[in-house]
């Protein structure tokens, strides 16, 4: 997959707090200047827009033929075990030539687990 026809979604829950949206930017534009080319969305469940089929559609508009949904959660509960399988599959039918890979939660990963507790220990 060339990085013009990647896209990547980064998936939150939202917040009426405008600020809430701070770090979700700073990960898309940090994305975005790891991987140039690649177009890089920020979609919230609740509260905010664009919502996950909006910033879909705006990156399937752009050229992307494939988009890793990437959920910015520290663990898996109700709306990634049932809401965010949902919001793929209907995706996935609103744009079937596009390929959608959805990720674990990054809290997850092991080198999150690692780096947050590197930065509870921290002086």
């Amino acid at each position: 997959m060339t990085h013009d026809r990647l896209g990547f979604l980064l998936f939150a829950h939202g917040s009426r707090d405008e600020r809430w949206r701070a770090p979700v930017e700073a990960v898309a534009a940090r994305i975005a200047a790891l991987q140039p080319g690649a177009r890089v969305r920020a979609a919230y469940l609740e509260f905010v827009k664009p919502t996950l089929a909006g910033a879909a559609a705006e990156l399937v508009a752009a050229g992307a033929e494939e988009i890793r949904i990437v959920p910015l959660f520290l663990g898996v509960g109700k709306h990634l075990r049932e809401d965010l399988p949902t919001l793929v599959d209907a995706l996935c039918a609103e744009h079937p030539g596009v390929r959608f890979v959805l990720r674990e939660a990054v809290g997850e990963a092991p080198e999150v687990v690692d780096l947050l507790a590197r930065l509870a220990l921290r002086d």
